[in-house]
């Protein structure tokens, strides 16, 4: 009877518990929003029909709601106040998580782990602990770097992290940490204090065969401890989401690499914003492949072809015994002339979040030079939201600029931030204006932050994806430094099948919208792939450098129904190997592949190249400058979010590589830029070498990350 009850009250509590889509009225603007997922401390799956309970003096009563089928749930509607959220569903423990602090007009995130009851809170370990080798090369496992930050005993910058005190002295228990971004496990961490130091519960966990950290048991705690956020930090509410860090995979296990293409810049322009502001980014934000292609190396564009194929390698400066192996592949041109007709349709964010270091006055300064841009092929729609959406520019002809730059110069902030209603009026308005032939494409201009409308139970991503299908590409700009969103722009870019940029200067935006006009609006190629099948006569142990968000499995590279990324005219994507070599002598390393499909779809495109030994230089200074320019790019971003591999490269050496860049490409501004970062960061990396006292720089094993026992 209590089983039969219980699922008839989750039941009826999900009659109530859908998401509220709705546009808010002027008298709910400054509510907010508790969002997250709860899943199984075991199984690490997803918990449907946990029933929540959200109490607060700021409550009249409790308000419930249940988990979805995916774990998710949200509580919508909340005035400020401190919060206790209580978790409850049969077969588990329930679990209070209090003094959660609501602000108006926010959108936090607590995602939980429930404990089964049969689970072991804590237990005496008698011995040695169980071994834990994170160096393994299983097929599929890709080491997560949170978790070679956890054996690491520390993780800076926990900063704007929810906290959970510990339990009284001399019960069992642990700090609940829980991240802001959207189904980060991986910051759901428990600790334990040993030594009045704070250190991860390393003894107790092990990788399960996604390669997610495990916390199986926790060590009791001897006394209450908070974590405090580290001295500094001046940008608050920026929400990133790591994806790991690839591991050394040996040939014997699996020869093929396979990932989908990125040509998004965001993550090097974010990095730029930090430093210039004196402070170093956030190790989640940093994405390699991100900085690599940032860069032009001056790939000669193949007209008859739809790739052009650039490989050239060298013995890596950092790991020794490995050669660095750079592969670039860019798209065709498409002259100015011959760019398509285009309507864009720009979703802009005047909520009062963007009323903040000149964040919309950004924007309108770069929709100005845009408009300089285009032409009579050419029409602009501009719809904005607060916390409502409204359409402030019907579809224009580019010819009419002083229509245009009215409706630019009229847009000021306003109201909370319904994204999802911008988005889905943007979407109607350009479905309705579509350019048959031509470029339909959303452009949503925002820091990212939501606090009513996109939550992943709302669809929006299935909706996104329809939408992209159909032919209307969605592409993210954001803006702003402190409470900006970078894992909700690069998701809706990604899912959108456009592009994400951030804008921190005006010369970025010129970048952007006036320079790269025609490569950013016209597709030339899309779900394209890449695959490397390294020779195992040749390549005993490789590792991608970057795209751990993008790797696919063997399998994928030929399934024509897996989505992947798109390719303007013009666009180089860039990515670089750290390969050992079994026997140089041997005339090829490996098979490159290229898997893609036309701009308006259909079935897809192979192209194969070969790659012959005879293209590994056998030094650093003898590879074209170009190729060296990648690597002090690549092992730049290495540096930046901790890479156990990057440790042997001091900043000093990263900066006399890029010395030997040479001229004149150690002239151009945008090499110049990197240098003057490179710098900027070595004077304010203050981070200690989290895998010293356990595997020393002086001694560390080239091949693998030490086993700890």
């Amino acid at each position: 009877m209590k089983s039969l009850l219980r699922s008839s009250l989750s039941a009826l509590l999900m009659l109530f518990a859908a998401p509220v889509l709705a546009q808010p009225d002027a008298g709910t603007a400054s509510l907010s929003v508790i969002i997250g997922t709860v899943i199984d401390t075991d199984t690490k799956k997803p918990l449907a029909d946990v029933v929540i309970t959200a109490t607060s003096p700021a409550l009249q009563g409790e308000q419930t709601v249940v988990t979805d089928t995916q774990g998710n749930y949200r509580i919508p509607q909340l005035p400020a106040g401190t919060y206790t959220l209580r978790f409850e569903k049969e077969s588990f423990r329930p679990y209070a998580r209090p003094e959660i602090q609501l602000h108006p007009n926010r959108t936090i995130r607590v995602n939980v782990e429930l404990l089964p009851d049969s689970f072991t809170q804590s237990v005496e370990v008698v011995g040695s602990p169980p071994t834990i080798d994170v160096g393994s090369t299983n097929t599929g496992v890709n080491i997560d770097q949170e978790f070679i930050r956890r054996i690491a005993g520390g993780r800076p910058g926990l900063q704007g992290f929810d906290r959970v005190p510990a339990p009284p002295v001399g019960t069992s228990g642990g700090y609940v940490v829980e991240g802001p971004s959207p189904n980060d496990f991986e910051t759901i961490t428990r600790y334990q204090h040993i030594a009045g130091a704070l250190r991860w519960a390393m003894p107790y966990m092990h990788i399960i065969p996604d390669g997610t950290p495990h916390t199986v048991y926790q060590a009791p705690i001897s006394r209450p401890e908070r974590v405090a956020a580290p001295p500094g930090d001046r940008f608050f509410d920026m929400y990133f989401k790591g994806h790991g860090v690839n591991p050394t995979v040996d040939t014997e296990e699996e020869r093929f690499s396979t990932f989908s293409v990125d040509t998004d810049t965001a993550s090097y322009t974010m990095t730029r914003a930090y430093l210039e502001r004196g402070a170093l980014p956030d190790e989640q934000a940093v994405r390699v492949e991100e900085f690599v292609n940032s860069f032009d190396y001056d790939y000669a564009s193949a007209p008859d072809v739809p790739f052009s194929v650039n490989v050239e390698g060298f013995p890596s400066p950092a790991r020794k015994g490995y050669h660095v192996v750079h592969i670039g592949v860019k798209a065709r041109e498409v002259s100015r002339a011959q760019r398509k007709a285009s309507h864009l349709v720009f979703v802009i964010d005047v909520s009062g979040s963007m009323d903040v270091e000149n964040r919309l006055g950004l924007v309108k300064q770069s929709l100005r030079l845009l408009v300089d841009a285009l032409d009579e092929r050419d029409r602009v729609s501009i719809v904005v939201y607060g916390s409502e959406a409204r359409q402030v520019l019907a579809p224009t002809n580019a010819t009419r600029k002083q229509e245009l730059l009215a409706a630019i110069d009229s847009l000021h902030p306003e109201g909370a931030t319904n994204a999802q209603a911008g988005i889905e009026m943007g979407y109607a308005l350009a479905a309705s204006n579509l350019v048959e032939g031509g470029i339909n494409r959303i452009v949503l201009c925002s820091d990212g932050v939501a606090n009513n409308g996109i939550t992943q139970a709302d669809g929006i991503w299935d909706r996104v994806k329809a939408q992209a299908a159909a032919g209307i590409t969605l592409s993210t700009v954001g803006f702003g430094m402190g409470n900006y969103n970078d894992v909700l722009m690069e998701r809706l870019a990604q899912v959108g099948e456009g592009n994400y940029a951030y804008v921190d200067k005006l010369d970025e935006a010129r970048r952007i919208f006036v320079q790269n006009l025609t490569g950013t609006l016209q597709v030339v190629a899309k779900d394209v792939k890449l695959q490397v099948e390294f020779d195992r006569k040749t390549v005993s142990r490789y590792r991608l450098l970057g795209y751990e968000n993008r790797l696919l499995t063997k399998q994928q590279f030929a399934d024509d129904t897996v989505d992947a990324g798109e390719v303007g005219a013009g666009h180089a994507v860039t990515a670089l190997y750290e390969v050992k070599l079994r026997d140089p002598s041997q005339l090829s390393f490996g098979t490159l592949r290229i898997r893609y499909k036309a701009p308006e779809g259909g079935k897809s495109q192979l192209i194969e190249k070969a790659l012959p030994s005879v293209l590994l230089r056998p030094a650093y200074a003898q590879a074209a400058a170009q190729t060296r320019l990648s690597y002090v790019a690549a092992a730049f971003a290495e540096k930046l979010r901790g890479s156990y591999w990057a440790r042997p490269l001091t900043y000093d050496a990263l900066v006399s590589l890029w010395e030997e860049l040479g001229t004149p490409l150690k002239a151009r501004p945008d090499v110049v830029e990197l240098g003057t970062l490179i710098r900027s960061a070595r004077t304010l990396d203050r981070r200690t070498d989290r895998f010293e006292s356990i595997a020393p720089v002086r001694t560390m094993d080239a091949d693998r990350v030490p086993t700890i026992k």
